[in-house]
């Protein structure tokens, strides 16, 4: 019996309307742009309208992919829904994604990896694409960081952004997914993390007073992972497969911040343009960074069939995860 193999067939993307821009931020808590630039690379972020969730962005970059791929939503076997920011605790958003997308057909979860969400989302949805169980599966990375960002923290709230982007995975006859790698140190849990919430520490008028609600991050530590992870990763994959760092195409990373995504490209020795940059518009947007990338370049033009791709992402837990595939 021939191996099925998994490739991406379509992609989408959809952002918000409103720009949050440095100049903005400079209104509401003590920092400049030249500070922000400086050491994150970014530019301005986009803001989820007040009374939308999740669920608005999701649909509209679903429907892009589908769009693209002549798949009906009535054909999609599974919404797979990575997130840190689901519209509510229960029911999962995939469910709800589902339903305003007309899937009739389709199983829905949602997958809570951190930033790393969409690249263990790739990896889960490629196991029932190969197993032969689906053939249309919408891996969805989405998330409305500002709706739990603390904007009196000068460290942190200029960091973040909202968005989604999608991948449909298909069975192909290329190679498609060649390579993976996920990965978890729970032992750093405290180094980004939302306390408040969940059921060990449900709302109450402390956690609203202590700002609990919000993201907390220990920027240095994260930022030493991340360096080093990234790396290390990419070079598994690219050993396991027998490949070489010149013939990767693009490297789709994580876009947390530029300095980060800098220092690994130079350990890579990968030229500038091989990397592409979107969080100078966009900022951290979580799961959603690597998807909305990829849609960005797919959607251009520039991704070739064939061509060497590699995702790979860090994230809260600590978590880290990589796909290595031809396009």
């Amino acid at each position: 019996m021939e191996k099925i193999n998994c490739g991406i067939a379509a992609t989408g993307a959809a952002m918000p309307e409103k720009k949050l821009t440095n100049h903005d931020l400079e209104k509401i808590v003590d920092t400049n742009d030249e500070w922000i630039v400086s050491r994150t690379g970014i530019k301005e972020r986009r803001i989820m309208e007040e009374g939308k969730g999740n669920t608005e962005l999701a649909v509209k970059a679903c429907r892009q992919a589908l769009e693209t791929a002549k798949v009906s939503p009535e054909e999609v076997d599974l919404v797979l829904f990575t997130t840190v920011t689901p519209d509510q605790p229960i029911p999962a958003t995939a469910s709800l994604v589902q339903a305003r997308l007309g899937a009739e057909r389709a199983a829905a979860f949602d997958l809570n990896a951190g930033c790393s969400g969409f690249v263990y989302g790739l990896v889960v949805g490629k196991q029932f694409i190969e197993a032969g169980v689906y053939r249309n599966v919408l891996v969805i990375g989405a998330d409305l960081l500002s709706r739990v960002t603390d904007w009196q923290d000068r460290g942190t709230c200029v960091l973040f952004g909202d968005g989604a982007g999608v991948a449909l995975l298909q069975p192909t006859r290329g190679k498609g997914i060649m390579s993976m790698e996920l990965g978890s140190d729970g032992n750093q849990y405290e180094m980004l993390r939302l306390p408040a919430g969940g059921a060990l520490m449900p709302a109450s008028h402390e956690t609203v007073e202590k700002r609990m609600h919000s993201i907390k991050m220990n920027g240095n530590e994260v930022f030493k992972f991340a360096v080093r992870i990234i790396p290390e990763v990419t070079k598994n994959m690219l050993r396991e497969t027998g490949r070489d760092i010149s013939e990767l195409g693009y490297l789709f990373l994580h876009q947390a911040n530029l300095r980060i995504m800098e220092a690994s490209r130079k350990k890579l020795d990968l030229p500038p343009e091989r990397m592409p940059v979107n969080i100078d518009r966009y900022g951290n947007m979580s799961a959603a960074t690597i998807p909305v990338a990829l849609h960005e370049v797919a959607d251009s033009g520039q991704l070739k069939q064939g061509d060497l791709i590699a995702m790979v992402a860090f994230g809260a837990g600590l978590t880290w995860g990589g796909v290595l595939m031809e396009w």
